[in-house]
């Protein structure tokens, strides 16, 4: 299926909006570099997105599909969004912030989780990203597409999470920096405006 297949156009897409800083992200750096709880940590991150993510594709994706025109209007306003969310990183880029990591001590198992939980699922974007934006620029293909652009928008995020809290001691002095942001933030606008024009070009 070349390039764009179901599956690299979702892992593309979640890893573009996955990189941005938030809360999550955060609070999995510090977990990698107190060294504490990281594979619980990441796993849950994983598994909660992956979860938000089937719920997109197969749930809203499912019922997009089912209506008669609406996959032009779909993707067009998938585009037009993704391609904003591009703008927004472009403009971050000129104003870059570091990550800020805490230096406070470690917290047991049960308060790591409920914390973990609580970044995750009372956070809006979280839903408005792997619910709503995922699940609506899949609506396009087919069931069985679908799926694999599930699969691929989840293994970017088991990806992301395992390699950042893991990743997180040799990442931290260059997350904290605002300069490397700048770059972070430009190639996360370029995958985001690829992404927007592979999802408009069909209707060309």
């Amino acid at each position: 299926m070349g390039l764009w297949s179901p599956g690299i156009e979702g892992f593309a897409l979640s890893m573009g909006l996955i990189l941005a800083i938030g809360p999550q992200n955060i609070f999995v750096v510090r977990q990698g570099l107190l060294r504490a709880h990281i594979f619980v940590v990441c796993l849950i991150c994983s598994l909660s997105d992956a979860l938000l993510i089937v719920v997109g594709v197969l749930g809203l994706g499912s019922i997009l599909a089912s209506i008669e025109g609406a996959d032009l209007l779909i993707s067009v306003a998938a585009a037009l969004f993704i391609t904003g969310y591009g703008v927004l990183r472009v403009r971050s880029s000129m104003n870059p912030a570091g990550m800020s990591i805490s230096d406070d001590s470690a917290q047991g198992l049960g308060a790591t989780i409920l914390t973990l939980l609580a970044f995750t699922f009372l956070n809006p974007h979280v839903y408005l990203d792997t619910v709503l934006l995922i699940g609506g620029a899949s609506s396009r293909y087919s069931t069985d597409e679908r799926f694999t652009f599930a699969v691929g928008a989840s293994l970017a995020s088991f990806l992301f999470f395992f390699t950042l809290g893991y990743g997180a001691r040799r990442l931290s002095s260059v997350l904290e920096k605002p300069e490397a942001w700048k770059f972070i933030d430009m190639g996360i606008a370029c995958v985001m405006f690829v992404i927007a024009g592979a999802i408009i070009l069909p209707f060309l």
